[in-house]
């Protein structure tokens, strides 16, 4: 007998490690704003536009040591650095902070996202978005839901099947030459839907798929943290969901694509026609 959490049970530790998370990150930004800037602990990564502060590190180093108490024998894949082998075919995908520019900037869309995979299929996830208290939660085969205001409530995808009028969030990589590659694909797009908008957070982008803000969502050259819980939440809410996988790495960039489920066929359509279902090739 399979003596692991059923999904339900993983998606309340989700929820467990995000909101704490984001309790941490609260009291970081807070003390920062008081007494400093965000942009003292600033660092960058993969380019000079890519930064990470060490509001990102304090909160995956909570998550793993919280894991590391709750389910000592599982994998865990972090944004930055908290990989740890597991034993136990349950490997837990985080995001410490998705949308750090915007943390970094103060704009209000930032969130803490932890996915689980269960034999290399992923299982569960929770979404917080820190700034608004928003929680985004699923589990595969449990539906999606997002407790706000005290309230939980069920989500469901949006019902649109025209896309010259749907609203289409997208993201942006830190490459240059990947950028103008998107650029290219959105100057084909605009013009054949209601409007783009782009928020900066992968992970909320497709909890926004899933609670039907907006109709659809692609952007390209994501990491599997980006989307491991969001990819979840948006199908349980009806959603159509085409990641990379969880072996994915972001310099292939590869197209992560989300969509009403009566708009799929014709949304991937018009990406295809852009050549935004293709992988877009980084530096």
């Amino acid at each position: 007998m399979d003596s692991r959490p059923n999904h339900a049970q993983l998606r309340d530790i989700c929820i467990d490690l995000a909101t704490d998370a984001a309790d941490l990150i609260v009291l970081q930004r807070d003390f920062l704003a008081k007494h400093g800037s965000v942009a003292q602990v600033t660092e960058t990564k993969s380019t000079p536009v890519d930064p990470v502060t060490a509001v990102d590190r304090a909160a995956e180093v909570r998550i793993a040591e919280r894991l590391r108490e709750l389910r000592a024998d599982d994998g865990i894949v972090g944004e930055e650095g908290a990989n740890v082998a597991g034993t136990t075919g349950i490997e837990w995908v985080v995001d410490p902070i998705d949308g750090t520019v915007n943390f970094l900037y103060g704009l209000p869309i930032y969130a803490v996202s932890v996915g689980v995979a269960v034999d290399g299929e992923l299982a569960a996830g929770a979404v917080v978005n820190v700034a608004s208290g928003d929680v985004y939660s699923a589990a595969v085969g449990e539906g999606a839901f997002v407790e706000r205001g005290g309230e939980r409530t069920r989500l469901i995808a949006s019902r649109a099947e025209n896309t010259d009028l749907a609203l289409v969030a997208t993201g942006f990589g830190y490459d240059a030459n990947r950028r103008a590659a998107q650029a290219e694909i959105l100057r084909l797009v605009l013009p054949r839907v209601r409007d783009i908008r782009r928020l900066g957070s992968a992970a909320i982008d497709l909890c926004h798929v899933a609670e039907g803000r907006v109709d659809a969502y692609y952007e390209h050259g994501t990491h599997p943290w980006d989307y491991a819980a969001g990819a979840v939440i948006a199908a349980e809410a009806g959603a159509v969901v085409r990641h990379p996988g969880l072996e994915d790495k972001a310099d292939v960039g590869a197209p992560l694509i989300a969509a009403a489920p009566r708009l799929w066929d014709s949304f991937y359509d018009l990406l295809e026609s852009a050549g935004a279902t293709r992988a877009l090739e980084g530096p």
